[in-house]
C-alpha cells in the first residue's frame, strides 16, 4: 500500500465492479450520483460518516450507501480493509460535509 488509501479492482461482473480498499486515514467527503455503493469489512473496522450519524462496521458487516448520499469512510484503528461493490462507471464527486438535521 502506498499512501493513506489504496483501492484496486478485483473483478468485474456485468456492469459492476468489486474493489478491495485499504485505508490508514479518512477518505474525503463525497457522493456517487449514479450508483449505490456497498461496503463489506474484511479486516479492522471502518467508520462510515453520514449527515446525521456515524456507523462503525466490523469484519463481516455490510452496509449499502444509496446513490446521491454524501458520506466519508475512515479506519476504526490503524488500518481497515473492505470490499466495495458498485457500478463500473460510477462517478465520485467531492462534496462538503453535510450539516446534520437538527430534528434528527
Amino acid at each position: 500500500m502506498t499512501g493513506d488509501y489504496q483501492n484496486d479492482v478485483l473483478s468485474t461482473v456485468n456492469d459492476h465492479v468489486v474493489r478491495i480498499g485499504m485505508m490508514t486515514a479518512p477518505y474525503f467527503w463525497h457522493l456517487h450520483p449514479d450508483s449505490d455503493e456497498i461496503f463489506l469489512v474484511v479486516e479492522g473496522s471502518v467508520w462510515v460518516d453520514l449527515a446525521n450519524r456515524s456507523l462503525e462496521l466490523l469484519p463481516g458487516q455490510l452496509l449499502t450507501i444509496p446513490a446521491g448520499t454524501p458520506h466519508r469512510t475512515r479506519p476504526g484503528g490503524v488500518r481497515s480493509v473492505n470490499l466495495t461493490f458498485e457500478s463500473a462507471g460510477m462517478t465520485t464527486l467531492a462534496c462538503e460535509q453535510p450539516q446534520a438535521d437538527p430534528g434528527s
